[in-house]
Order: structure tokens, then C-alpha cells, then sequence
């Protein structure tokens, strides 16, 4: 197995190569590709320093099996049919190809089997609070089907990648110290403060990030499931959480749905109000499943259930999904 990371030194690419080496990812030479920037930094793998390479529209590609990208939109874009030329497998965790039909869209717990059939050697990651929301849904799904579902996120400063969390460090050491806070990575000052933006604003109203919950759920979940969204970006270092209302076409009780959460994968439930447990995102992160807590039926809807989940959107929203569709593909070889 020749792997390809592409992008290694953003935050996840460097959760790649932990992700990688954690779960003994069988490979035998591991190639890292990067901006002209990163080109000649070296990092350490399995007890070797392995030389990062100026991404390029060679042939440094032909014997890579699978390729990580994870570098942008508008370097998918271009380079994509590079890395795919030879017969490598790129796995992409940009927006760049998710919503387009002939590019499988996966979150393993929920849809593998579509990995399967990539006819243009790609395969797409999805939006991080998306393959969070799906993998809880899917436990849901299982059992009764979900028509709609509304969504609160609280997004960490790690989703806008590592110069954003070292923005939010940044501002509180400054207000700290009296100083005005450096903002560059979001639109207002992060530290002490919520903004109700992630991403830019559509026609509708809606931002890009609460399009993708929509557009992405349906397509993973192969569901005509109506997602309604509202993202919000929070002073919180890394890990996702959201608040889920769903409504079922048969009243699920909380007694059913903690067992089909319980039974879930990917999913750990830390649900017991009396003791004050439920996920957090302070003691959940660098974890890989989705926790769920907070589970009660929805007082304004009969045949509703919400529910509260957290988890790392580095890891399962991105670095570790990819490895995971990574690892499906060659269990079925």
C-alpha cells in the first residue's frame, strides 16, 4: 500500500498522519505533498522523517494507492485529475466534489457501500457537522424513519483550522493584558462572544454551512429528510456540538432511542441528567465517535425527539471519516 497525504501540514493533515499511525493503517510507504510553502519540512512517521514534496502536475502519483486530500477547494479542483490519472483513489475532504453525482459522498456508518462505486476515482468527505449529524440519525433512522430534522450547531474555532484556534488563544492573552484582540480568521472577535455565521450567506438567507447540512444529509442518508440549520461559531477550542429536534413518522420513545443510540456505531451515549453527565466538548476531544446525550421527546411535537451531541470535528468530521472510507475500501478488496 502506497499512501499519498495532500495538504499534510493543516490541522488535518497533521490528524491524518495520527489517525494513520493510531490505528495501524496497513501501508508501506507513505508519501506527503504540499504548497511550495511546506515543500522540504519533515515529519516524523512510524520512527521515520518523511520529506513533505511541492504538490505538482507530475507523475508523482503513479503507483499511490489511495490519496488523502485535504488542501482546499480550488486545489482538488486542479489537481484532482493528477492525482487520479494513475489509478489512485482520492479521497477528498474539500466541498469541491460533494454534491456532484458521479462522486460518492460517505460516512461509513451510514453509507459505505457507496464508496464502492466511484467512477471518477473520487470520493468525497463530507461538511464536519454534517458526518456528525448523520451518524447520530442513522441510529434513529434504523428504526423509524425521519422526516425532518432542525439544528443548532455550536462550532469550534478548530473547524476554520489551526490559525483560527491560535486566533481564539490569542484574543484572550490579549484582553488579557488590556490589548485590542487580533481578528482575522472571523468576521467579529471569537474570545467571550458567539457568531451566528459559519461560512457566507446564500439568497436564501441560509449560510453555505446550513446548505451543506441540507444538501449533504439527503444525499448521504439517500433520505428525503428536510434539514433546517442554524450554525453558529463558538469560543470553544476544538469539538463540534449540536442540539437535534427530529421528527419520526411513528412516536419513538426515549427508552427506544437510547437503545438504537446505544447499539449505533460510532456512537457513545453519556445520557444520566440525575449526575449531570452528558458530552461536553472540554473532556470529548481528540475522541472519535459521536457522543449523545440529552435525550427526551420533544414537548411541541408528538413524534418528535431531540437530543444533544458533541464530537471532534478534526477526527470524525474530517481526518479520521477519510481514513475510515480508507479502511472499508480495502476490507473489501
Amino acid at each position: 500500500m502506497k499512501i499519498a497525504i495532500v495538504g499534510t501540514s493543516g490541522a488535518v493533515g497533521q490528524e491524518l498522519l495520527r489517525v494513520l499511525d493510531e490505528r495501524n493503517f496497513p501501508l508501506d510507504e507513505l508519501l506527503l505533498f504540499g504548497s511550495s510553502r511546506s515543500a522540504g519540512t519533515t515529519y516524523n512517521f512510524r520512527g521515520k522523517q518523511v520529506e513533505v514534496k511541492e504538490l505538482q502536475h507530475n507523475d508523482d502519483f503513479k503507483e499511490v494507492d489511495i490519496a488523502f486530500v485535504s488542501a482546499g477547494g480550488g486545489t482538488s479542483l486542479e489537481f484532482a485529475e493528477t492525482i487520479t490519472k494513475h489509478g489512485a483513489i482520492m479521497i477528498d475532504n474539500s466541498s469541491a466534489f460533494r454534491m456532484q453525482d458521479d462522486v460518492p459522498l460517505v460516512v461509513p456508518e451510514v453509507n459505505a457501500e457507496d464508496a464502492l462505486n466511484s467512477p471518477r476515482g473520487i470520493i468525497a468527505n463530507p461538511n464536519c457537522t454534517t458526518a456528525q449529524l448523520v451518524v447520530a440519525l442513522q441510529a434513529i433512522e434504523e428504526i423509524a424513519h425521519i422526516k425532518r430534522a432542525h439544528v443548532a450547531t455550536y462550532q469550534a474555532a478548530s473547524g476554520a483550522g489551526a490559525a483560527a484556534m491560535q486566533e481564539l488563544e490569542d484574543q484572550y492573552k490579549q484582553l488579557a493584558n488590556g490589548e485590542e484582540p487580533t481578528v482575522s480568521k472571523f468576521a467579529y472577535q471569537l474570545a467571550y462572544n458567539l457568531i451566528p455565521q459559519v461560512d457566507v450567506f446564500t439568497d436564501n438567507g441560509y449560510t453555505k454551512e446550513e446548505m451543506k447540512m441540507y444538501n449533504e444529509t439527503r444525499k448521504i442518508m439517500h433520505s428525503n429528510i428536510e434539514v433546517s440549520a442554524t450554525c453558529v461559531r463558538v469560543p470553544v477550542m476544538r469539538a463540534h456540538s449540536e442540539a437535534i429536534w427530529i421528527e419520526t413518522e411513528r412516536p419513538i420513545s426515549v427508552e427506544e432511542a437510547r437503545e438504537a443510540f446505544s447499539k449505533a456505531k460510532g456512537v457513545e451515549v453519556i445520557d444520566n441528567p440525575a449526575a449531570k453527565e452528558y458530552p461536553m466538548p472540554l473532556g470529548l476531544s481528540g475522541k472519535d465517535p459521536v457522543y449523545v446525550g440529552r435525550i427526551r421527546k420533544d414537548l411541541a411535537n408528538e413524534n418528535g425527539l431531540t437530543f444533544w451531541t458533541v464530537s471532534d470535528q478534526i477526527r470524525k468530521g474530517a481526518a479520521l471519516n477519510a481514513v475510515q472510507i480508507a479502511e472499508y475500501l480495502i476490507s473489501q478488496r
